[in-house]
């Protein structure tokens, strides 16, 4: 299949007053996630023995992993489905969940007490424990992200390295590995896009699994038996949204006209997935008859409506209309319903709903803790841009002589 779009590193000034601002948030959080290290957890956190996790793993971790989640639902669509349209749009969602998944890991990294111990799981197993099975996932999938975005380095530098100083003397055996990788990764990738939509759906509703642990300790307006069903269905719901947002923003940023069409078509699978997502829901909630504690004027009662009402139906409406597919502000806004959304569910699951017993006390986040979390989504936007200014990783316009992408990030 021929292209019209062909992916080619953006060229752009790095630095704009945006990216000045962004670079000042990212490097106080440097500072509070150094202080975590040199003077440990209780000298920036306001964790304890009742609340041994709070945003680092309830924002960082579980709503980080959910909104990665375009990786895999887009390889799927893209190469499972071979829905070839939407090619243009996969190699900015592999970025984006390769990115999310790496900070995820640095999350966790930071919120275990004994951190340089984070490497055990990889030798004590633990087949019964669910946050075993988090653990190993993730790690894979991490893995498998990496490899499946090393046919983009090998485009990218394949007769052109050209290492500085002593290291030039390097540049054959370097260009040497990145020809042999070029040569025998396409024959296998279709492996790891499989293990990779595979491994996604374990680990997203296992981590639905976790809190169904938690038990009387959840509010019963969350805590229920199909949690994990919940979990990987609200990663699906937010999948495409994430990529719509992502590349608008791109768009936005680098002064490119938005892939409208491309945008448009991808945003008809939204509202059916949100559909789905919201019956079973609603059906849970009338089967468990949990209904009843939405009289009560609570904060749990409050933050669930709000989640529903403004991060399910107000954009499950929005995507379901075809005046707003077709406009770029509608798709942009309906989009951040839906992130918004999944962040409020992961945080009012992990945080809003966890009472622990035995306690007056409440969590609240401290200001090291909020600057570490801000921090990292910075951080993470920043090399995002370095990215996609190195990589062929955002598709642009070519006038003719369609050739096809030599790497499609495809197995067949």
């Amino acid at each position: 299949m021929e292209h019209e779009f062909q992916p080619t590193p953006i060229k752009h000034k790095y630095f704009t007053p945006s990216v000045i601002f962004i670079s000042v948030i990212a490097l106080i959080g440097l500072v509070f996630l150094a202080l975590r290290f040199i003077f440990g957890l209780g000298f920036v956190t306001n964790l304890n023995q009742y609340f041994p996790w709070g945003i680092w793993i309830g924002l960082d971790v579980a709503t980080g992993v959910a909104l990665a989640a375009g990786g895999f639902t887009t390889a799927a669509l893209g190469h499972i489905w071979h829905r070839d349209k939407y090619e243009v749009l996969i190699r900015p969602a592999l970025l984006t969940a390769m990115l999310g998944y790496t900070f995820v890991a640095l999350s966790v990294v930071t919120d275990i007490g004994r951190w340089y111990y984070v490497w055990h799981p990889l030798v004590m197993w633990n087949g019964n424990s669910a946050l075993f099975e988090v653990g190993i996932c993730v790690m894979v999938y991490l893995s498998v992200l990496y490899i499946e975005f090393l046919p983009i380095v090998t485009e990218r530098f394949i007769g052109r390295v050209n290492l500085p100083g002593i290291l030039s003397g390097l540049n054959k055996i370097v260009d040497s590995i990145l020809r042999f990788l070029d040569r025998t990764l396409n024959k296998f990738m279709f492996v790891f896009i499989i293990a990779g939509v595979v491994l996604s759906c374990l680990h997203q509703s296992s981590l639905g699994t976790l809190m169904i642990i938690a038990g009387e300790k959840m509010h019963p307006l969350w805590q229920t038996p199909v949690l994990p069903l919940l979990f990987l269905l609200s990663a699906f719901s937010v999948g495409f949204p994430m990529v719509i947002m992502e590349s608008l923003t791109s768009s936005k940023s680098f002064g490119l006209k938005p892939e409208k069409d491309v945008l448009t078509s991808l945003s008809r699978f939204v509202g059916p997935i949100l559909g789905i997502y919201l019956a079973a829901k609603i059906g849970d909630m009338f089967i468990r008859e949990s209904f009843v504690y939405l009289t009560e004027l609570t904060l749990p009662s409050i933050m669930f409506t709000i989640e529903i009402v403004l991060g399910v139906i107000i954009p499950l409406r929005m995507f379901l209309s075809a005046s707003v597919r077709q406009s770029t502000t509608g798709l942009y806004i309906a989009s951040m319903l839906v992130i918004f959304g999944v962040v409020f569910n992961r945080f009012n699951n992990y945080i809003i709903a966890y009472n622990p017993p035995y306690t007056e006390t409440s969590y609240f986040p401290s200001i090291g803790e909020i600057s570490v979390t801000i921090g990292f989504v910075a951080l993470e936007i920043l090399v995002y841009r370095a990215f996609v200014m190195i990589f062929p990783i955002i598709s642009l316009p070519v006038k003719s002589a369609l050739r096809k992408t030599k790497y499609a990030i495809k197995g067949a």
